[in-house]
């Protein structure tokens, strides 16, 4: 990714916050590297270096700043954008995959030889996936460092270190300081605040891209682990038609939402786990968010998956700059600034209830996918259980290739036989739906798959893989808004409209939802039921697909 210098030093001296994590500052008279935000003394432009991560300026010896924590800021939305092989990398390695499998399985899952690899992510990131890997393990032991009360060498293990020598080393290479003085900084920061927080294992704990605050202890090794955190993003964000459509697409029991928070069952690499993401206020900067965690090896896969779901690594200001263009979506950017797309924790999980919810309401759906996690999810264990929160994980496709005819929930043959192809090709890896899945290819697999049509495609697309231009023109939600907006509803003049809302037609989408009267629109007010449990009588048709 090429940074030009003078653009850069001019968002340095305005210190706006909308430029971090877009790129990082070197500074060379202290060695320092810092967000463009950063509230110190503006260094001398001559003394700047501009870095696209910070793997890269830890590469080059830089360590990172203690005051504006540059390690703590939303992902640069270059890699949520883009589709090519550096950017796919970029995604799974937050997801883990280097963790997990070693930059070798990273480039086989690419289709790339680890050279390759090697080349095309340092030209873009000015750093390998090794590094980058290094820098993600760093963040999320300063993550377990500073709000529990793990021992280090749990912490080691918890953050992937292959040993508590590379954890230390990895440590004071980062932060210029060792772990335990990490830990003893951050109990004094809690002193300076009065003691609101009760010490370190009662804090809120830093997400790896988070903001500091107080409460919620680390279970002990081999138990679940609960950590509390705030999950930054780049203002503003239209919560109401996030959490809106969230809402009125829950499955139950695997979704659950209560108290202006949304409860989601997630399956984790390396076990479940239950995460509660709460709705922000208006002037918020970040979302609060519960992890429980069967695993905390899983903390940074889980905070990433809760990232997806809300698209908190957008630019929105850059969105609806774009979209406000059209003067049709005009009024429609102005009255709802920072629309995010509605994701989905698992991509896989996604494109099933899409096939679920073909040719039915919302609540139609909802009820058909409970079904199916009824008779093929998989029970939370005890310790993730809380009353009146999420039961189950939602069936894997192998669970669905493979299930009975009994165990399916009743719907048309032919839609029915859509499931069972999708799952067969989801379980047997002719589909690939992952976190670095290429777009393009997923949308072809999925239209050959016989029952699958465009809507189902690009709501996957959307909401699965957060593609930024997806366009379902035949949604029935965006055909209706876009009629109120006094634009020509019918699908091929929505298609050719929306050519000058690329490359984010995905928000596109997702505005016209939020100005429509149904009630995804809107989460649910306190007390109200959310818009598909019985007697609620909010339903949305989705339109017919091919057969």
């Amino acid at each position: 990714m090429h940074l030009d210098p003078a653009r850069c030093s001019t968002a340095v001296r305005s210190k706006d916050p909308r430029f971090d994590g877009w790129f990082v500052t070197g500074v060379l008279s202290t060695g320092i590297y810092c967000r463009p935000s950063c509230p110190a003394i503006t260094p001398k432009v001559v003394n700047m270096r501009f870095f696209p991560s910070a793997a890269a300026a830890q590469g080059a010896g830089f360590r990172a700043c203690k005051r504006c924590r540059p390690d703590a800021t939303p992902g640069s939305p270059e890699w949520h954008v883009r589709g090519d092989v550096a950017a796919r990398a970029v995604r799974m390695v937050a997801d883990g995959v280097v963790d997990r499998e070693g930059v070798g399985g990273l480039a086989g899952r690419l289709g790339y030889s680890v050279r390759q690899l090697e080349r095309l992510v340092r030209a873009e990131l000015g750093a390998g996936p090794l590094a980058l890997a290094r820098a993600q393990r760093a963040q999320t032991a300063r993550l377990l460092v500073e709000g529990t009360t793990m021992t280090m060498a749990e912490v080691a293990h918890a953050a992937g270190f292959s040993s508590i020598r590379s954890f230390n080393d990895t440590v004071r290479t980062v932060y210029a300081t060792t772990p335990t003085e990490l830990r003893q900084a951050a109990r004094a920061r809690d002193t300076d605040d009065g003691g609101k927080s009760g010490g370190p294992a009662d804090q809120l704990v830093d997400s790896p891209v988070g903001d500091p605050s107080g409460a919620g202890p680390v279970a002990p090794a081999g138990s679940v682990a609960r950590l509390d955190l705030r999950l930054p993003f780049r203002a503003p964000l239209h919560a109401p038609s996030l959490f809106g459509h969230l809402v009125a697409t829950t499955v139950p029991g695997v979704e659950v939402w209560r108290d202006r928070g949304l409860e989601v069952a997630l399956d984790l690499p390396r076990g479940p786990a239950v995460v509660r993401l709460e709705m922000p206020e208006p002037d918020a900067r970040h979302v609060p968010a519960r992890l429980l965690l069967s695993d905390v090896r899983d903390l940074a896969a889980a905070i990433q998956r809760c990232r997806r779901l809300l698209d908190l690594d957008a630019d929105p200001v850059a969105v609806d700059e774009h979209l406000a263009t059209d003067p049709g979506l005009r009024p429609l950017a102005t009255s709802a600034p920072g629309v995010r797309l509605p994701g989905s924790g698992d991509a896989a999980q996604m494109a099933l209830r899409a096939v679920l919810g073909q040719q039915v309401s919302t609540a139609r759906a909802a009820g058909l996918a409970a079904q199916l996690v009824r008779s093929l999810g998989r029970p939370l264990p005890p310790a993730l259980l809380e009353d009146g929160g999420p039961t189950h994980l939602f069936p894997t496709p192998e669970a669905v290739a493979g299930a009975d005819e009994v165990d399916l929930p009743g719907m048309p043959g032919a839609r029915r036989r859509a499931l069972l192809a999708l799952a067969a090709a989801l379980a047997g890896g002719e589909l690939d739906l992952s976190a670095g899945a290429d777009r393009d290819v997923a949308r072809e697999g999925l239209l050959a798959l016989r029952g699958i049509g465009p809507w189902t495609a690009e709501i996957v697309a959307l909401r699965g893989l957060g593609d930024p231009d997806a366009f379902p023109a035949s949604d029935l939600g965006v055909r209706a808004s876009a009629k109120a907006a006094r634009l020509d509803d019918a699908a091929p003049a929505l298609l050719a409209r929306a050519e000058a809302w690329r490359p984010w037609r995905s928000y596109a989408t997702a505005l016209l939802w939020a100005s429509g009267t149904h009630a995804s629109a809107r989460p649910p007010a306190h007390g109200e039921p959310p818009p598909h449990t019985p007697g609620s009588h909010q339903t949305r048709p989705r339109p017919k697909e091919a057969p």
